[in-house]
């Protein structure tokens, strides 16, 4: 599977002032993250390169866009996906994109069974969760907690599992 080159990173939820200031939703682990990029895209192809300043302000960001310099301007871009090169998001080791798990097969550490495919990744604030497809179409919800997620390999196209009582009950 060919990895996406420019992901989505957060989404313009309003302004913040009268120069042209946004608020965004960051879809990174914390806005600090966010607030280190200074180039995002305004396109998932990259083509519109965005040169901006931001910095974390509770669980937002507060962006300003090169150009943009007025709250009328900047409310037009409310609803907008911002997107990053992944050549500028460095990942500490263990740690993936989420747009690089969707869709892989999640697979029992002893039997090799496969239960399903990534959908989607949430976070309860605990811990993420795992929504999963099954091959009959039920969702289900894994936590990932070290006892239950054993090994997330994107190389090899698998989350390794060990099922707890019930979990596909």
């Amino acid at each position: 599977m060919e990895k996406q080159q420019y992901l989505q990173i957060g989404e313009v939820v309003g302004t913040h002032g009268v120069v042209g200031e946004m608020r965004v939703q960051p879809w990174s682990d914390t806005p600090a993250a966010f607030c280190a990029l200074s180039t995002l895209y305004g396109d998932p192809d990259g083509r519109e390169k965005l040169k901006v300043k931001s910095r974390p302000h509770k669980r937002i960001a507060l962006m300003k866009v090169d150009g943009i310099v007025t709250v009328q301007d900047a409310a037009l871009w409310r609803g907008r996906v911002l997107y990053a090169d992944r050549r500028d998001i460095k990942l500490p080791a263990g740690r993936h994109f989420i747009q690089d798990l969707l869709g892989l097969s999640i697979v029992d550490v002893d039997t090799e069974e496969e239960y399903g495919k990534l959908q989607a990744v949430s976070n309860t604030g605990a811990n993420d969760i795992y929504t999963m497809r099954t091959p009959d179409g039920r969702e289900v919800l894994i936590p990932v907690i070290p006892a239950i997620v054993l090994a997330v390999e994107p190389e090899n196209g698998r989350i390794v599992i060990r099922p707890m009582e019930g979990l596909f009950e």
